[in-house]
């Protein structure tokens, strides 16, 4: 069984620690600060720090790789066309890799960055996806390298995953996107359902992750750009009608870049 927790870092990101409790084996994914992982290794002295799993070369994500590699010797697993500091093993679409006993697939999201890569496991109980800065809760990142073509491939991706995935990215933006997918879509009750539960949750300071990707088809207007009503939306915001799923995603980004 593998447990997984939420190291918080910075403002608002998450480093994913897993857990191999039989072994006391562990891993993180994007450590963008070294701190609190040692801060939770010298809690837990008897364990061991296996792997480092790095989505994209964003510095709030490899920031601290090369510290903790170095007083760890853990293994660093990231992106093959990007420069991720310390890396071991560079991963393309495709690659399969073990960590602690469980295999991931690497999934190519370009879109926020180009060499963005995703990590996906069906064999834990839940299928897990490591979703980095590509897919969020009610989200989806902002395109620094990529077009919006290649972001809503990614995503679709991602959509077509078993619905009951369990979604680890990489911040807490669940309450921010939810504000925007209420915009797009004022009658979703299942986006005012959520946004319910999300402002409780918030208002306690509670983690709103992981999500599933069933729900992110329910609620996450990036994945929802074949539905009419979500189309009608983007029209209105760009002042002429949209082609294709692309262009409605590409309405969408750059109404939510400035909402």
């Amino acid at each position: 069984m593998i447990q997984i927790d939420a190291l918080p870092a910075f403002n608002d990101n998450y480093i994913w620690l897993l857990q191999d409790t039989a072994n006391r084996r562990c891993a993180v994914v994007d450590p963008g600060d070294a701190a609190p992982v040692r801060a939770w290794l010298e809690q837990h002295p008897d364990w061991a720090l296996e792997a480092i799993l790095v989505t994209h070369h964003h510095h709030d994500h490899v920031g601290g790789v090369e510290a903790l590699k170095e007083t760890t010797g853990a293994q660093v697993y990231g992106p093959a066309s990007e420069r991720i500091p310390g890396r071991d093993i560079a991963l393309a679409d495709g690659a399969r890799i073990e960590v602690l006993g469980l295999a991931f697939d690497v999934l190519a999201m370009p879109g926020h960055t180009l060499g963005h890569i995703a990590y996906y496991t069906a064999q834990s109980p839940t299928p897990l996806l490591f979703s980095g800065d590509t897919l969020f809760a009610a989200g989806c990142g902002r395109l620094f390298e990529g077009t919006p073509e290649q972001m809503h491939h990614s995503l679709q991706r991602l959509a077509a995953l078993p619905a009951e995935t369990e979604v680890y990215c990489a911040h807490e933006y669940t309450l921010s996107n939810l504000r925007f997918a209420r915009a797009v879509e004022p009658d979703n009750e299942h986006v005012r359902q959520r946004f319910e539960d999300v402002t409780r949750l918030r208002a306690d300071n509670r983690i709103t992750l992981p999500s599933s990707i069933g729900l992110e088809c329910l609620t996450n207007p990036f994945l929802r750009t074949a539905e009419t009503s979500v189309k009608q939306k983007a029209d209105e915001w760009k002042g002429h009608s949209n082609p294709s799923q692309a262009t409605v995603f590409a309405a969408l980004r750059s109404w939510k870049d400035v909402f």
